[in-house]
């Protein structure tokens, strides 16, 4: 199972950072939900981004490229194993300089992967 970290969890039943959440954790993957909503999703506290967790295999991104500066340092210091860039969160900027620190990225939907089994 891939311990995961979802950037951009929301409380909201109707965001697909909240369906993700539940999805991964119905398919037996451990998650930590980050953002700056407050809340729990699938019974796991959104913490704001600070707390470094060393164990993350991936990170799964719902927030877009306008937003992504501010989180560069965390997902550097986290040293995921692969980013997922859902939809509309896609930024070549950022994907060079993950790739470049030996994080492999790629542009897919973490619903479509988990429900296809390519998770």
């Amino acid at each position: 199972m891939k311990k995961t970290l979802i950037i951009g969890a929301s409380p909201n039943p109707s965001r697909y950072a909240y369906l993700a959440a539940n999805m991964l954790q119905s398919k037996g993957h451990e998650i930590v939900n980050v953002g700056i909503k407050r809340g729990a999703v699938a019974g796991v506290e959104i913490e704001e981004p600070g707390h470094i967790h060393s164990d993350i295999h991936t990170i799964t991104l719902y927030i877009g490229p306008h937003l992504q500066p501010q989180y560069v340092d965390y997902i550097l210091k986290t040293k995921p194993k692969r980013v997922v860039f859902n939809p509309g969160t896609e930024n070549a900027t950022l994907e060079d300089l993950l790739e470049k620190n030996d994080i492999e990225t790629i542009e897919a939907c973490t619903l479509v992967l988990l429900s296809t089994g390519q998770y």
